[in-house]
């Protein structure tokens, strides 16, 4: 007899329900399609960023290319002694207004050319120690020693001692100096040394007899 405080159930018998290998287990066979791409925004900072990293590259490529040495080109020629003498010279000629500016330009003008040319120290000495150094030089020939001797004492006399001159006076000086720049150009072949001067032959002695005859005379008297 069955106890009254319990309650009644049913018992159902199940089968077996057979299960096939690989079936999930919620018991359906359906494969679902590909979904759709999902756009992942970026924003404007990569393209920022890509803009900013093009224009450094820009930037240093340019400072590189500007920073290259360049070849230097050759220096030009230095000008030569005597064409620089030749424009100073032609630049004096505006002061010849002005004897003694005029003279110490001209004078001035040849001092230098003639240290350039040959190494003399004129510019820093005077006249007189100039001279007595030129003496004792093999640069110039005899005669041009002496005219350089003649022009730098007149120069001196317009500079120091205040004499005036005339236009063609100082013309004459210009022409002096302008011709001792041209005698003393460098050429390619050596200038032929200019004859020397030397002084007039002595009247030859006379013969023995006539010495006698004199001598006779003269203790005579």
């Amino acid at each position: 007899m069955a106890d009254p405080g319990m309650k009644k159930t049913n018992t159902v018998a199940s089968g077996s329900v057979p299960l096939t290998a690989g079936q999930p287990a919620g018991g359906t066979n359906e494969i679902h399609g590909l979904k759709p791409p999902v756009d992942i925004p970026y924003g404007w900072l990569p393209i920022l960023l890509g803009v900013a990293g093009g224009l450094l590259a820009a930037f240093l490529t340019y400072r590189w290319l500007r920073g290259r040495k360049k070849p230097e080109p050759p220096p030009p020629p230095p000008v030569p002694p005597h064409v620089r003498a030749r424009r100073r010279l032609e630049q004096s000629l505006g002061l010849i207004s002005d004897p003694r500016l005029f003279c110490i330009a001209v004078s001035d003008t040849i001092r230098v050319y003639l240290e350039e040319r040959f190494t003399l120290h004129a510019p820093e000495r005077t006249t007189e120690e100039f001279l007595q150094e030129l003496q004792r030089t093999e640069h110039l020939f005899p005669d041009q020693k002496v005219t350089l001797a003649e022009f730098l004492e007149q120069c001196d006399l317009v500079k120091f001692a205040r004499l005036e001159p005339t236009e063609a006076q100082l013309r004459g000086l210009f022409q002096v100096a302008e011709r001792l720049v041209d005698e003393t150009v460098p050429t390619a072949q050596p200038t032929a040394p200019l004859p020397a001067r030397t002084p007039p032959p002595l009247p030859p002695p006379p013969p023995r007899s006539e010495e006698r005859r004199v001598g006779k005379e003269c203790r005579s008297r």
